[in-house]
């Protein structure tokens, strides 16, 4: 399944627009690994615990698109735009989302 953010894939014909597919995700953040963040956001430096989080939710997001596609008979998704966005009451909560348009490749 070839994933895109361009509107077509160079040398492969269009065949067929199958939809608008998507998918999400959201993800809790840990408490400890918010407790360290905070300690990171003092001293510097990267938080390689919300990185992990962050690539874990994007994957995710992804699978579900290519899953979503694959039912509708599409081989390739293109357009796809991702988006980010901090949820909850204290703002504990991270939502991927994934969108594009799937479609058939001759």
């Amino acid at each position: 399944m070839i994933l895109t953010t361009t509107d077509g894939v160079e040398g492969r014909r269009i065949l067929d627009y199958k939809g608008i597919v998507s998918g999400e995700t959201i993800l809790g953040a840990n408490v400890f690994k918010d407790f360290f963040a905070g300690i990171r956001d003092i001293v510097g430096g990267r938080s390689g615990s919300y990185e992990k989080v962050l690539a874990d939710a994007k994957e995710m997001a992804l699978d579900q698109l290519r899953e979503k596609a694959e039912d509708l008979g599409a081989n390739a998704v293109v357009a796809v735009d991702l988006d980010y966005e901090v949820m909850g009451e204290t703002n504990g909560m991270l939502m991927v989302v994934a969108n594009g348009t799937a479609v058939l490749l001759e």
